[in-house]
């Protein structure tokens, strides 16, 4: 099937829902594609062909949404998932990475130990808006002495630009928002 067939397909199981969190957004709600059972394998076979095409060593995802693709998506790949969380969620010792935010900042953190130096790593999450988490994520693999494999997410925000934050990191989406 065509990737663009599939796009189609699958953004038609994602409900918007308006004004959330606050007035203005539109939220891309994926539980309705979860709750699909062979939308959701279609979804996570699409990024496991783009692993496949590479060396990946590891599975690495950003909170909470991206947790469920990578996780899956790990297991797919018969490799290790490396979970990237906010600040003071993981038990053992972790590294930090900030990043910008409208207004303030944020930061996310990873275990020392969840990426090895050299290691190939897949990045994932459910959507890419403006970038800032995922450069975050990006910033503390490669800290690790380890590579950036590819970032994987389902939905893609493009009208804003988050793809240029992550360059040259090689981006794919499935499903292309190109406006509000």
């Amino acid at each position: 099937m065509r990737q663009e067939d599939l796009a189609t397909r699958l953004g038609e199981k994602i409900r918007n829902v308006p004004d959330f969190p606050k007035p203005g957004i539109q939220f891309k709600d994926i539980t309705t594609l979860l709750a699909d059972g062979a939308a959701f394998r279609e979804a996570t076979q699409w990024m496991a062909g783009l692993a496949r095409a590479k060396r990946v060593d590891r599975v690495a995802a950003v909170e909470a949404r991206g947790f469920i693709f990578g996780a899956a998506l790990a297991r797919e790949l018969n490799t290790g998932f490396a979970p990237i969380r906010k600040p003071r969620k993981l038990p053992y010792k972790t590294i930090a990475e900030s990043y910008s935010l409208e207004y303030g900042t944020d930061s996310v953190e990873m275990h020392v130990d969840a990426v090895k130096p050299g290691e190939s790593v897949l990045l994932v999450d459910d959507l890419l808006a403006t970038g800032g988490t995922m450069l975050a994520a990006c910033r503390l693999v490669e800290r690790q002495k380890a590579s950036v494999a590819a970032c994987v997410f389902l939905i893609e925000l493009a009208f804003l630009k988050g793809r240029d934050k992550l360059s040259p990191r090689e981006t794919h989406a499935l499903i292309r928002v190109d406006s509000e």
